[in-house]
């Protein structure tokens, strides 16, 4: 599986043959200025939830790459307004089948509303199931959270979890040490930090993140780095 980084918690994964962009949050982003979105390759966008943060340059993707939206119900009604035609909407505990790859959508502690204030549904985030070299590989992406309890249930039914991209700047999502608690309620093999630095209120200092992650493999990206995750 390949990952790129676009910035906050805007990641790119190749899996198979298929390209999935989430949570695309680049333009109004100053530390990804440097990112041409116009480049940017999608199958599918998947959003977690309707914050501004995360949802910023969907329809100009969309209207690049005519991907097809992936999201809560709400969400992408909402979309659906935007001129966004080709769309999936799903709800908690759904999953979906699509060619080599299962998507599960799980719980996230998070609010969610769209960018005009209107409801946006409940916040989530995703779980993927795919094979890679005849080895099952599970990827968790928790998106904005708090910690909770659900996420022991992803260990439950999965075993294990390969890669999990999880948030660390604190005051809106989890912080460095609940961070922690969730790899290990997981049962995450590699850390993928995520939605920090972005603004001041979630600056972590990373070194000292590392330290908490040492039973962890700990992948920090670098925004517009790609990495072949394996």
């Amino acid at each position: 599986m390949k990952a790129t980084y676009y910035g906050h918690g805007c990641f790119g994964l190749e899996i198979g043959k298929k390209k999935f962009l989430i949570d695309p949050f680049i333009t109004p982003n100053e530390l990804a200025k440097n990112i041409d979105v116009s480049s940017i390759k999608a199958d599918y966008i998947l959003l977690t939830h309707g914050h501004e943060d995360h949802v910023a340059d969907t329809e100009l993707i969309y209207k690049n790459t005519q991907a097809t939206l992936i999201a809560n119900f709400e969400v992408v009604n909402w979309f659906e307004k935007k001129g966004v035609k080709e769309r999936i909407g799903m709800n908690i505990g759904g999953a979906l089948q699509l060619e080599g790859c299962a998507i599960k959508m799980v719980s996230a502690l998070h609010s969610s509303s769209m960018p005009d204030g209107s409801y946006g549904g409940l916040a989530a985030g995703f779980v993927f199931v795919f094979e890679e070299d005849e080895v099952e590989k599970v990827v968790y992406f928790a998106g904005d959270t708090g910690l909770h309890k659900e996420m022991e249930l992803i260990q439950e039914e999965f075993g294990f979890v390969d890669f999990a991209f999880l948030p660390i700047g604190d005051v809106f999502t989890m912080g460095v040490n609940d961070a922690i608690e969730a790899a290990y309620l997981v049962n995450a093999d590699t850390v993928v930090p995520m939605h920090y630095n972005t603004f001041e209120p979630i600056e972590v200092e990373l070194e000292e993140a590392k330290i908490g992650f040492e039973e962890f493999r700990f992948e920090v990206f670098n925004i517009g780095e790609e990495k072949e995750l394996i």
